[in-house]
């Protein structure tokens, strides 16, 4: 810039120097002096004018390899072009940092909420967007407490206490919980973080329900125990009544037992990874176990069909054999406790033309009503509780089952009607079943 002003300076001196000159000869030396040297500055500074509109033009359209400029203003040009491009790169590299960044969180199934500081939406989420009902665009510099109306969110907003996050029920089909908590930032900025959490409540709520009915199921048979005990203590029995005393006592202890066999049963089953493909276990060693059990437990009570198709003999089926003997023993003992005498009880397996292997048991007992059997499989749930107990089930053999199937990648289904009877089919994936 210096170099123009010097530039300037000489060429208006040299102007004047000329114009001097001529006028010295014409008769007006210091007018025309004034005036070239004017003239002089003038077509440099409109020359500069020129190139300054070529380089703006120029930097306009910066896909021309180079400045269409020589001399300075080239020097110029290169100059400005590297700055541009460098404040380019670097917008774009910030740019691409942000949307990495937005992705990341959008991303999450965790829900991301930005507020301003008159707790205005700025930005939303997708999660977010799902777990609160809002529109993305539509609801921006909303007020939040009129979009989120729970009672306990906006006390939490209110209230300022961001410490420890609120649980909050929110109605999308089904209810759903979530957990949001408050981080404040900036000026009174506020990011607002939501997590479905509804499985884990769920969760929670089995295991107190768990605990609670273990507690029931184990204190019965104790409360029994101790009124004979107090009996055996307090009163003079006969031989015939201290011996009917002992055999209920018995009784109720095998309940406790059968009951803490089950626990351990289910929680090495719910603790143990997926079995292997690669443990085989013959079919008709599986139904001839079975069937021995099945006549044991029944004592010829029950007419019991045990049915293996000749072509499936040497079927043969993967995975851990002492769980598959508790998932289809379980079946089996139930159709024994559950069915009248007299009753026919049959026991199938069968290989589908798909390769997968079904092992089912049909009884000819009570029936149970549809609106029972989508939680048959829960644990210690019972239709008839005082019936089950006094055929000495636990209330998990079902569970188990459904465990042990789930664990090998099948499927546990029931079919009952009232009066008529029950169907209970243990499905096992065609990767599981083959013919040795």
């Amino acid at each position: 810039m210096l170099s123009r002003i010097l530039v300037r300076v000489v060429a208006g001196a040299l102007g004047g120097v000329v114009g001097y000159w001529l006028g010295f000869h014409l008769g007006y030396p210091v007018a025309l002096g004034i005036s070239f040297g004017a003239a002089s500055v003038l077509a440099l500074s409109v020359s500069d004018t020129l190139k300054g509109s070529e380089l703006l033009d120029w930097l306009r359209t910066p896909e021309q390899a180079s400045p269409p400029l020589a001399g300075v203003w080239a020097e110029v040009a290169h100059r400005v072009q590297r700055l541009v491009r460098t404040h380019r790169d670097e917008v774009e590299a910030e740019r691409a940092r942000l949307d990495q960044f937005l992705s990341a969180i959008e991303a999450s199934p965790n829900g991301v909420l930005l507020l301003d500081d008159t707790d205005h939406i700025t930005w939303v989420s997708a999660a977010a967007a799902d777990h609160f009902g809002l529109n993305r665009q539509r609801d921006l510099q909303q007020r939040v407490t009129n979009l989120i109306r729970q009672p306990a969110f906006v006390q939490y907003l209110a209230v300022g206490d961001f410490r420890v996050p609120v649980k909050v029920p929110v109605s999308r089909g089904s209810l759903t919980w979530l957990q949001i908590q408050i981080q404040e930032y900036g000026e009174g900025l506020k990011l607002v973080l939501s997590q479905d959490i509804t499985e884990r409540e769920r969760a929670d709520t089995m295991r107190r329900d768990f605990v609670a009915n273990v507690s029931h199921e184990i204190r019965t048979p104790l409360t029994v125990l101790n009124g004979f005990i107090e009996t055996l203590g307090s009163l003079p029995l006969t031989e015939v009544e201290r011996k009917r005393v002992i055999a209920l006592m018995a009784q109720q202890a095998d309940r406790m037992q059968s009951l803490v066999a089950d626990l351990l049963t289910l929680a090495q089953i719910e603790g143990s990874p997926r079995p292997a493909s690669d443990r085989w276990i013959k079919a008709t060693a599986l139904m001839q176990r079975i069937e021995s059990d099945a006549r044991g437990l029944s004592r010829e009570r029950h007419p019991i069909t045990v049915f293996l198709d000749p072509s499936d003999q040497a079927v043969e089926v993967s995975g851990i054999e002492s769980e598959w003997l508790s998932a289809m023993g379980n079946l089996v003992s139930n159709a024994v406790r559950y069915t009248p005498q007299g009753q026919p009880i049959e026991v199938r397996w069968q290989t589908l033309p798909d390769g997968t292997g079904e092992f089912s048991v049909r009884d000819h007992g009570a029936g149970i009503d549809a609106e029972h059997i989508p939680r048959l499989t829960e644990r210690f749930y019972r239709v008839d509780g005082s019936r089950s107990r006094d055929t000495g089930g636990t209330g998990l053999g079902l569970s188990i089952v459904k465990h042990v199937v789930q664990r090998h990648g099948g499927e546990l289904k029931i079919t009952s009607e009232k009066g008529k009877g029950s169907l209970f089919t243990l499905q096992i994936p065609a990767v599981r079943v083959r013919k040795a």
